[in-house]
C-alpha cells in the first residue's frame, strides 16, 4: 500500500524512537506474535466454525493530536495496530514517514506503534496503512449443545470485573432470574442475549453512552455497541460465563459501497467450557432485527479487530489511567493526556 509521507508536525522539530429479572435501578488462549508468552485473547477454534464467506479490504489510519501547548517538551502517542487471528489475516501494514516502535500490551497481547516526539508543534499527525482479509465467523452451535471440561487457562481472565463492566449484587440478582432453569452456557447465554436484546434500544441521545457501563445500560436501557455488551458481558459473568470484548473497524455491509465510515464498532463472545469462544453482536441484532438469530453466534466479514480488553495498560505504559478501550490513539504531553482524534477510510479489494 502506498500513500504520501504522513507524519507531519507543524512548527516542530520530530524526533521519533523506535523501542422478572429487571434493570430498574435498586438505588482460547492465545500466542504472542513471537510464539511464546500467552495472552487473554478469544480466539475461536477453527473446529467449531461453519463455511462463511470472506472480505478483503484496504484500511488507511490517521492519527492525530491537536491542540498541543506551546513550548511543550515531549509528546508520546500510541495506536492501535491490528493482529493475526483465526478469522483475520493482516498484510502489508506500512507507516508513512518515521517509523514507530511496535510493543506488544502485557494482558491481552495487543499490537501497538509508538513513538515519541521531542519539542513537538501545536498538531501531530501520522497515518499507516494495512490490507486485511476477514472471515465471517460462524459457529456450529449444536456442537455447543453441552458443556466441556475447561482445560484452558485464560477463560477465567474474562470473569473478572473492569472499571464500568462489573458484576454487583443487582447484576448478580438478575442474572440469576434471567437463566433460571438453563443449564448449559449455551443456554443461558441465550437467554442473557435475549434480555439485552428487549431491554436495550440502539440510540446514541442524551449522555453517558458510549463507555461500555454496566450502570449506565441498566438504568438507561439504551445505547450504542460498548452499553448493549457491557450489560450482556456482566451478566454473562455473573453466571459464571467468561465474555469478553473486542473493538475494531467496521465497513458497509453491501461490497464497494462508499460512505462515511463510523467512529468504530465493538462486540463480544462468550466461551462454552473445553470447546471454544461464542460471538455475540447484540446492537447489531437491535439494529437489523431480522438476523438477530444470526447474531448469536456469528459475526459479519465487514470488519477489522483493532484491540482487545478493557483497562488497558499500553507498551510502554503511560502515565495516565487505564484506558477504557484502545481505538483512537492515545497521547500525552509532558505527562498529561492530550486531545486525539482518527480518521479512516476504507477500500474493498
Amino acid at each position: 500500500m502506498r500513500f504520501p509521507l504522513a507524519l507531519a508536525l507543524v512548527s516542530a522539530v520530530l524526533a521519533v524512537f523506535p523501542f422478572a429479572a429487571s434493570c430498574k435501578s435498586s438505588s482460547g488462549s492465545s500466542s504472542s506474535p513471537d510464539g511464546g508468552t500467552h495472552y487473554a485473547r478469544m480466539t475461536p477454534d477453527p473446529q467449531y466454525l461453519k463455511p462463511g464467506e470472506s472480505r478483503t479490504f484496504a484500511i488507511e489510519y490517521t492519527a492525530q493530536v491537536k491542540d498541543i501547548p506551546a513550548g511543550s517538551k515531549k509528546l508520546r502517542l500510541w495506536a492501535p495496530v491490528p493482529l493475526d487471528s483465526p478469522v483475520q489475516t493482516i498484510r502489508d501494514l506500512q507507516f508513512a514517514g518515521q517509523q514507530p516502535r511496535i510493543g506488544t500490551e502485557q494482558k491481552f497481547g495487543n499490537k501497538i506503534a509508538y513513538w515519541e516526539i521531542d519539542n513537538p508543534g501545536t498538531t501531530v499527525e501520522t497515518k499507516y496503512g494495512f490490507t486485511c482479509t476477514r472471515r465471517e465467523q460462524v459457529t456450529d452451535l449444536a456442537a455447543m449443545a453441552q458443556d466441556g471440561k475447561e482445560s484452558d487457562a485464560v477463560p477465567a481472565a474474562f470473569l473478572g470485573n473492569d472499571k464500568l463492566t462489573f458484576v454487583d449484587a443487582r447484576i448478580q440478582k438478575m442474572a440469576g432470574e434471567i437463566t433460571a432453569g438453563k443449564a448449559t452456557s449455551l443456554e443461558k447465554s441465550r437467554a442473557i442475549y435475549d434480555y439485552v436484546l428487549g431491554h436495550m434500544k440502539y440510540d446514541k441521545s442524551g449522555t453517558g453512552w458510549g463507555r461500555g457501563d454496566t450502570n449506565h445500560a441498566c438504568d438507561v436501557g439504551q445505547g450504542n455497541c460498548t452499553d448493549f455488551h457491557a450489560l450482556f458481558m456482566s451478566l454473562a459473568r455473573a453466571s459464571g460465563i467468561p465474555a469478553g470484548f473486542e473493538i475494531g473497524l467496521y465497513l458497509p455491509y453491501e461490497r464497494g459501497k462508499q460512505e462515511p465510515p463510523g467512529g468504530y464498532h465493538c462486540w463480544s463472545f462468550f466461551r462454552v467450557p473445553g470447546k471454544t469462544w461464542v460471538p455475540v453482536d447484540a446492537s447489531e441484532a437491535d439494529r437489523f432485527p431480522d438476523r438477530s438469530v444470526y447474531f448469536f453466534g456469528a459475526h459479519t466479514a465487514n470488519r477489522v479487530t483493532m484491540a482487545v480488553g478493557r483497562d488497558l495498560v499500553l507498551e510502554p505504559p503511560q502515565q495516565g489511567e487505564p484506558l477504557n478501550y484502545l481505538l483512537n490513539p492515545y497521547a500525552e504531553v509532558d505527562g498529561k493526556p492530550a486531545t486525539t482524534a482518527k480518521t479512516w477510510s476504507y477500500r474493498d479489494l
